[in-house]
């Protein structure tokens, strides 16, 4: 056997292995639009078990190769989302794309070391990352290699400061860096040939969105989206969906009646606490998490709006 043949026979070992292995542990993966692939998270909390996969993540197929978009929240899910590229394409994963820091997003990036694809993220990732590595390790350290390492938490070598296209082949990828938002280092992914926008968390489905960033900025974004021409759009969390527009409206009456909320206690006075148990409570049926995600929400946006 040459070493040619012998690389493809690796290859097919490898991916039979991984296949078995997604089989058995459930891995889902839904084909929505031509060549895009999404593994839908679960709606769980993020100290649950099972919280390693909470995020949706996936990859887009082109002639030349392949992008992963976001690698969850362990090296067990990259890997399964690993396997499930190499069983759809024998193509090269050239880039992994992150939306942005949270640890949902990001911990699966090394179990794609070996292809040595370029990591892609926001001009603000590398910060975010370094920022956040040691608490990464030191909290999730069960969802990384063991012994957990620093570097298994893999930041971007190639940044976007506004917008970026990547080719992966007759297929044109357009992503954009967006001001402080969700977080810090929002990125959304388009790919003009289906129509599909990936936004990241940017956009929430059925989980409550988390305000790590900007509830103002937050909105601002909103307004942006609501402009683009989108024919399928996959949340960071929740069910993807054909209205985009119905989505981010759902999304936005729940962060503008944070902002409103949050403003009226802080005009009257209220406490922190005060404020948690009355703002936006109208809210608390359409959207699950609630209680672990609500209060977190209403400090940030008094934090934010306090000084206005």
């Amino acid at each position: 056997m040459g070493a040619a043949e012998s690389r493809i026979a690796q290859r097919l070992l490898a991916c039979l292995m991984l296949c078995a292995a997604n089989a058995g542990y459930g891995f889902n993966l839904s084909e929505p639009s031509t060549g895009i692939f999404v593994h839908s998270g679960r709606q769980l909390a993020l100290d649950a078990p099972g919280h390693d996969d909470i995020a949706n993540i996936g990859f887009i197929v082109g002639r030349k190769c392949v992008a992963v978009i976001d690698s969850g929240g362990s090296m067990r899910i990259g890997r399964a989302l690993r396997g499930a590229v190499m069983q759809h394409t024998a193509l090269p994963v050239c880039y992994v794309i992150n939306t942005h820091v949270h640890v949902d997003h990001v911990l699966g990036n090394a179990a794609f070391k070996g292809d040595r694809p370029s990591f892609v993220g926001h001009a603000a990732l590398s910060q975010a990352m370094a920022r956040s590595r040691e608490f990464f390790v030191t909290q999730y350290g069960g969802d990384l290699d063991s012994p957990p390492s620093a570097d298994q938490i893999i930041a971007p070598d190639r940044t976007v400061e506004s917008e970026v296209t990547l080719d992966l082949g007759g297929r044109q990828l357009a992503l954009r860096a967006w001001p402080t938002a969700h977080s810090d280092c929002d990125l959304t992914i388009f790919d003009a040939q289906t129509g599909t926008l990936w936004t990241g968390d940017l956009l929430f489905l059925e989980r409550l969105p988390a305000v790590d960033g900007s509830v103002k900025g937050w909105l601002k974004a909103l307004d942006e989206l609501a402009h683009m021409r989108v024919k399928l759009a996959v949340p960071g969390h929740g069910p993807i969906t054909h209205d985009l527009a119905a989505s981010l409206a759902t999304e936005r009456g729940y962060l503008q009646a944070l902002t409103a909320g949050t403003r009226d206690e802080l005009s009257q006075g209220k406490s922190p606490q005060e404020a948690i148990e009355r703002v936006a409570v109208a809210q608390k049926p359409h959207w699950l998490l609630w209680d672990s995600v609500h209060p977190h929400n209403v400090m940030r946006a008094i934090q934010e709006l306090e000084w206005e």
